[in-house]
């Protein structure tokens, strides 16, 4: 039991190290803490069942005790006694957490902070993961099967860590997994004193036993596929300013799907809702702003050579006092404050709330929601926007073109500059730029140069699929078609600011949409939106909507930012709305046919053409029938192995024709004989007697194989067939025949086998319970042993033959080479 104990605990030490490669996961350590806490309960509660002898199931349920009572403590669901005994409410606690870990997974990107549901999902596997790794480790006594659902923890940072995968974390689980193997391999030598070769010499060096050889040969392949696999995969590219615009790649929905380390996806998120063919409620904003601008919710400002990412926000809780926008605004420009309430549907799951620009105080908001003042958002690490309800007081500016032009340009070391202006070095940027900011003297007019350009004047579209392009980048080819919806549109415009030296970012946010109760709006899915923002000195982050109008429902636009596709000069005041039903802005009708096609079907986040999705029933038919195949496999293969069984089989050779024997030549009498297949005969009734142990398994009789067929027929009638005289006749003649065909020189004829086959198989069946009768018709237990048994086998010869190839090769190794020349 020492040695058991043994390779328990290090069964459990190796699952703590196979479990490293989730802290390129998690920001924090918390998740590991957890963990060992699990693990530790899992492998002492296996250690005190396999002290007192428990079987292996007994082992397996105290496991998994001793894992819900760890869960239990570490994430209560309740206080005083539910903290440490498990009621009903736990299993919903639990429940309630794992549905929340998958809303968490889709609003958090890695490194992901330490949420109570993503910590719950991550310490449940980890804790399962073990209680596999100790039933095949020691139960089992298999350690090189161990490393199977060791790796499986190996896959999670594999299918979501979007930038490289890490490879030190993985050596430590490998590690783990090989002395895991080397203890095992030490146990059984112990197990039988000193080890001996096969050639009678005496091991006086360390030596592995062919099966642990197996064990580390199969580690060293893992840890070959899992790092060069991923690695040969070749990765999916999205379209322009999906890679454009989170470097990831594409996108299916919710915010946190892809991104780079401990941020979210905007972009993905963006794609993933507008491609939704459904139009979904998602917020309610009542707002004493007569005609307000965007409520924005996120912002993009890292700019590397494959689009723009989303930066880590920081900052302080809601709760103190926020920054105050009046401070530093300029002299002349118009400041008033109002004041909006959000009602979040929950279909918008984020870890971000929607605010209109510069808010300065919030209510019904917790301490867990923080305000970053530099990217002006609200976000939490541990909720989410879901269902939320709140009110904020926010201040408006309105700017005019001229106060705009009298910002002064930031002088070359100022950090904002410095750090809203880098740019990737793309020749076809640089050189547009330089065409179209030529002239221009201030900021605001190279601002509105880069900005007119997005016209339709020139070529540009809105439509919901993009097209490719041969130029190798992005934003090169989207400028070449001139084809995009909003997220190219607003990206492509911060690039080309920024390569003219004006700091400049991507926001993210709701169109005013057109749902319009009073001073109500609903804002749906199709209201999801993205535009830049341009940063000028002593006003701060000013909004430019570069995407077509007709395009975007409840488009709004400015007196500093106007629509450049109007048809005509027109002079709106600060903040007008300009929708696309809006008779004071009418779009061209081919453009407007092009709008309402496009917003009906969605767009790709790939890039692509529209998606036009196919019904789903025949998967899901597909998908049940292939169940339900699987599950009918065992069944099926029984019936059709006792049909083959009970085929009739001629045990009668082909009739002779000999002389009379009474000497009658006179008559020409001949008389026919009839001689016995004696091999027909035997095989006959051997299929009679596997079809009978088989029967026996499903039914659990016990089965003795060291029995004579006598025996066991006696015994059988005895005890199982009491009260079943013709189930016991035809038992002892099933015996009696296998027994002729195995020791008498003539096996028994004449008997029809089948017939008392059914009668032996129905009085079992009838004498059987009802569970063991279903168990023996849907997945009969002879079937499942016939499995075992060959997947037993197949394991040895592997085994057996690895074994021999090492024979062959070790003569060849310089430790054996040199121990035998130290003996001459």
């Amino acid at each position: 039991m020492t040695a058991h104990r043994n390779l328990g605990f290090v069964a459990a030490a190796a699952t703590l190290l196979a479990s490293a490669p989730l802290s390129a996961i998690f920001e924090r350590w918390t998740w590991l803490i957890q963990s060992a806490v699990v693990v530790a309960a899992v492998a002492g509660v296996a250690a005190l069942t396999r002290l007192v002898r428990a079987p292996l199931w007994g082992q397996v349920l105290g496991m998994l005790a001793g894992l819900l009572l760890a869960l239990n403590w570490l994430f209560p669901s309740g206080s005083g006694l539910a903290a440490l005994v498990p009621t009903p409410g736990t299993f919903a606690h639990f429940g309630t957490l794992l549905g929340a870990s998958l809303e968490d997974m889709r609003s958090y990107g890695v490194k992901v902070p330490d949420t109570d549901p993503l910590l719950f999902l991550a310490v449940l596997g980890i804790g399962a993961v073990a209680v596999v790794v100790d039933v095949l480790t020691v139960g089992l006594r298999r350690p090189a099967l161990a490393g199977l659902p060791m790796l499986a923890i190996y896959s999670v940072p594999v299918a979501v860590y979007v930038d490289s995968v890490p490879a030190v974390p993985f050596v430590v689980g490998a590690v783990g997994y090989l002395w895991l193997l080397v203890t095992d391999n030490i146990v059984r030598v112990r197990r039988f004193g000193r080890r001996f070769t096969g050639e009678g010499r005496d091991v006086h060096v360390w030596e592995a036993s062919p099966l642990a050889a197996a064990g580390r040969r199969l580690a060293v392949v893992g840890v070959a596929l899992a790092v060069v696999l991923p690695l040969a995969v070749p990765g999916m590219s999205g379209g322009l300013l999906n890679r454009l615009g989170n470097g990831a790649g594409t996108g299916t929905g919710g915010p946190g799907q892809g991104g780079a380390p401990g941020r979210i996806d905007l972009f993905a998120s963006l794609s993933g809702q507008l491609n939704q063919s459904q139009v979904t409620d998602l917020i309610k904003v009542t707002t004493t702003e007569p005609n307000p601008f965007y409520l924005r919710y996120g912002v993009a400002d890292v700019l590397e050579p494959n689009g723009f990412r989303v930066r880590s926000p920081s900052g302080r809780s809601v709760a103190q006092e926020l920054p105050d926008p009046t401070a530093r605004a300029a002299s002349g420009v118009e400041q008033r404050q109002y004041r909006a309430t959000v009602e979040i549907s929950r279909d918008l799951i984020m870890p971000l709330l929607p605010t209109y620009a510069e808010p300065v105080r919030t209510e019904d908001l917790s301490g867990n929601w923080l305000y970053d003042p530099n990217l002006q958002v609200l976000f939490s690490n541990r909720e989410t926007s879901r269902g939320k309800q709140y009110s904020f007081d926010y201040v408006r500016s309105a700017f005019t073109p001229d106060q705009l032009r009298a910002a002064r340009t930031l002088p070359a070391e100022n950090e904002m500059r410095r750090r809203y202006t880098n740019t990737p070095p793309v020749t076809e940027v640089e050189q547009l730029v330089s065409g179209l900011v030529q002239g221009q003297r201030t900021d605001y007019d190279k601002v509105r140069a880069i900005y007119e350009y997005f016209s339709a004047e020139n070529g540009f579209s809105y439509r919901l699929s993009t097209e490719g392009g041969t130029s190798g980048q992005d934003i090169v080819n989207f400028l070449d078609n001139k084809v995009g919806f909003c997220q190219q549109y607003a990206a492509a415009m911060a690039w080309l600011v920024r390569a003219a030296g004006i700091p400049a970012r991507v926001a993210f946010g709701f169109t005013n949409g057109s749902q319009r109760d009073g001073n109500t709006y609903t804002l749906t899915n199709r209201n999801l939106h993205a535009w830049t923002e341009v940063y000028f000195d002593r006003f701060g982050w000013v909004p430019f909507d570069a995407t077509p109008t007709y395009g975007v429902q409840g488009s709004t636009r400015s007196e500093w930012a106007p629509d450049t596709d109007a048809p005509e000069p027109t002079s709106p005041e600060a903040d007008t709305p300009a929708a696309p039903d809006d008779p004071a802005a009418p779009a061209p009708a081919e453009q407007q046919d092009a709008a309402e096609q496009d917003i009906d079907t969605g767009f790709d986040p790939a890039g692509g053409a529209p998606v036009d999705e196919s019904p789903r029933w025949p998967w899901w038919t597909l998908g049940i029938l292939g169940l339900l195949a699987l599950s009918a496999a065992p069944a099926l293969l029984r019936l059709a192995l006792r049909r083959r069984r009970a085929r009739p089989t001629a045990v009668t050779a082909p009739a002779t024709t000999v002389d009379d024997p009474t000497g009658s030549t006179a008559t020409g009498d001949r008389q026919l004989v009839v001689e016995v297949d004696a091999d027909r005969a035997r095989a006959h009734a051997h299929a009679a007697w596997d079809e009978l142990v088989d029967t026996l398994v499903d039914y659990r009789v016990p089965v003795d194989r060291t029995e004579t067929p006598r025996a066991t027929a006696d015994r059988l009638a005895g005890a199982a067939l009491t009260g079943h005289a013709s189930a016991a006749t035809a038992a002892r003649l099933l015996g009696h025949a296998e027994e002729r065909a195995r020791y008498a020189r003539t096996p028994l004829t004449g008997e029809d086998l089948p017939p008392a086959l059914h009668t032996v198989r129905s009085a079992l069946a009838e004498q059987a319970d009802r569970r063991t009768r279903l168990v023996a018709t849907v997945l009969p237990p002879s079937t499942l042993l016939r499995w075992r048994t060959a997947l037993a086998e197949s394991s040895g010869r592997l085994v057996a033959a690895s074994g021999q190839l090492r024979q062959r090769l070790v003569r060849w190794s310089p430790r054996r080479l040199i121990a035998d020349r130290a003996t001459r």
